[in-house]
């Protein structure tokens, strides 16, 4: 019947309720009257710390580095005819109007980063536009760094530190090929700063950018260091560090730091589809920074070392061509004549493998080492050639403001020439064919599947030597494949001249055309 319980029924719920209260006193710690401590696990107990709230914060760094950190203003004379609708803007293309509003309260003229926004702003030729990077300083007498780029063209320089005070700098030098440039407060020796760092940092650590993003101001983010070393086209010293702190357009020029306070880095690159962060930026390591100040500082340009020939990259296939047991180092593909490497003796075909006792790379990195050295020092070198190693010292002198290479005309059309299948060409001697040259034979044709297309050979092309012999006729391109052959070599050596210059073209042996 609803509603009505038995005697025992009501009996048997009151057992069970004393009975689950006895177990939950007995879980809170509480037995016959008895407060017993919380129970604490051993593992529970391992992973316990005595760090302050303030040992996992950045907090502390960043007071002490920020003053040091500048917003750069920039004024630049542009014609407005010379741009596109909301190029270089930090989103990319058009802005949504929201977007806009936000910028506009900001300081933003007209576009992101204060760029005219094209033909609907009506703005007229001449016209100065603002731009906004960042900065630090590195002496209290005033010296700052920040990227070439970002005062690049500028009509002037402002600086403004975090506590909001505006100085006029003045541009002391730049150097575009590593994008560095130095710029110096007047009046000034009490000025708060920042030391490069001697050390650099390893794959893991944490960092800290600190800058200018979107003109907002002092911003700080945090994250680790990805990768060292990269190459991202953006000049022949490409040596970045890679870190995963978000930054952003207005961030050129700001320092990255270590957890000790000390500039591991320059921000001056991201790679972002948006014009916003997605997790990858580029900064500059400190030892290049202070490599390329310090001759700022002393001359207000950089003169940098130059040994005289063009390089290229050993690649397995070149390795094998050349009878190396890996593929590093630098192969010499030519040397300019009247230089410091036709002085000393250096060759085409020798693979340079140290410079001062220091393991080379690749070609990037030799040309790295060579050009942040200075004119007039010496370096000892160590060669591959023909199988053994030489011991070479070149005394270098200053890098031409333009290299010239002596490159041969291409072919004005086909000419007859003679077919070489395995390789899939067909060659002409230079001789014959207009604008080509005395020396080597001309690729007349190439056949798109053959083994040299797959090697970047293009029609145009003049072949000097084959397995380092120099040849002058298609037979010659023959013997030398054969010889190759005949020596158990996997890929034979070409050294080919083209429009990019001359370089070596490792073709296996087992490729065939047709």
């Amino acid at each position: 019947m609803t509603g009505i319980t038995s005697p025992s029924s009501r009996v048997r719920r009151r057992r069970a309720a004393l009975l689950a209260g006895a177990v939950g006193l007995a879980m809170t710690g509480v037995v016959a009257g008895q407060f017993l401590p919380p129970y604490t696990s051993p593992a529970s107990a391992q992973i316990s710390t005595n760090q302050s709230a303030g040992q996992n914060s950045f907090a502390d760094v960043v007071e002490k580095v920020s003053p040091a950190v500048v917003s750069v203003k920039v004024k630049k004379d542009v014609d407005p005819r010379q741009m596109a609708m909301g190029e270089d803007g930090p989103f990319g293309g058009d802005v949504p109007p929201q977007i806009e509003r936000f910028l506009k309260r900001f300081g933003f003229e007209g576009g992101p980063n204060g760029q005219p926004r094209g033909p609907r702003g009506g703005e007229q030729p001449g016209r100065r536009v603002a731009g906004q990077g960042s900065g630090f300083i590195i002496s209290a007498d005033g010296y700052v760094v920040t990227n070439n780029h970002v005062i690049d063209g500028a009509s002037e320089v402002d600086v403004t530190t975090t506590d909001g005070k505006d100085y006029t700098a003045k541009v002391i030098g730049t150097d575009p090929r590593t994008d560095v440039a130095l710029l110096k407060i007047e009046g000034k020796n009490d000025l708060p700063w920042v030391k490069l760092s001697d050390t650099p940092p390893r794959i893991g650590d944490w960092v800290i950018a600190v800058g200018n993003p979107f003109g907002l101001g002092g911003t700080v983010t945090a994250g680790i260091v990805s990768a060292r070393g990269r190459d991202i086209g953006a000049g022949p010293y490409d040596d970045f560090l890679q870190i995963d702190a978000a930054v952003n357009r207005g961030n050129s020029g700001g320092p990255t730091f270590g957890l000790n306070g000390e500039v591991i880095g320059m921000n001056t690159a991201i790679v972002s589809p948006s014009g916003g962060n997605v997790g990858i930026a580029f900064a500059i390591p400190s030892e290049t920074v202070k490599t390329v100040v310090n001759q700022l500082r002393e001359s207000g340009k950089v003169a940098r070392g130059y040994i005289g020939v063009q390089i290229q990259p050993v690649t397995d296939d070149l390795a094998s061509g050349l009878g190396l047991n890996e593929a590093q180092g630098a192969l010499i593909a030519q040397v300019q004549p009247d230089t410091p490497a036709a002085k000393a003796g250096l060759k085409s075909g020798d693979v340079v493998a140290k410079v001062n006792g220091d393991t080379v790379k690749d070609a990037r990195d030799l040309s790295r080492r060579i050009g942040m050295m200075k004119p007039g020092s010496t370096v000892a070198l160590s060669v591959i050639r023909d199988g053994k190693t030489l011991a070479m010292d070149v005394k270098l002198e200053q890098l031409p403001n333009e290299q010239q290479a002596s490159l041969s005309e291409k072919s004005g059309g086909k000419q007859a020439g003679t077919d070489v299948p395995r390789l899939g060409l067909q060659l002409a001697p230079a001789k014959s064919v207009q604008g080509a040259g005395t020396e080597g034979v001309v690729v007349t044709e190439v056949d798109p599947n053959g083994a040299a297309a797959q090697r970047g050979i293009r029609s145009g092309d003049v072949i000097l030597d084959v397995g380092g012999k120099a040849v002058s006729s298609a037979n010659d391109v023959r013997d030398g494949l054969a010889a190759a052959k005949a020596e158990n070599r996997k890929a034979v050596l070409m050294r080919v001249k083209g429009e990019q210059g001359v370089r070596f073209v490792a073709v296996t042996l087992s490729d065939k055309a047709g």
